[in-house]
């Protein structure tokens, strides 16, 4: 039996769109973790992540702006 090889060029985007799936994956798998051992987030917990990531950087200083 013959073997032909095959290559595939594709774009840096299809890479990084699928690194970053990975790592939201990962993310919510860390959640999900942390919850079925800690309870579920807080609307109070869930509202200050929103604000963090709404106002960008690092929690600290996201906490600065948001107050």
């Amino acid at each position: 039996m013959a073997v032909k090889k095959l290559s595939v060029a594709s774009d840096e985007s299809v890479a990084a769109a699928a690194e970053r799936a990975l790592v939201v994956e990962a993310g919510l798998d860390a959640v999900r973790s942390w919850e079925a051992e800690h309870g579920e987030l807080t609307a109070e917990e869930l509202a200050w992540a929103d604000a963090v990531l709404d106002a960008g950087g690092t929690p600290a200083e996201a906490d600065r702006r948001v107050g």
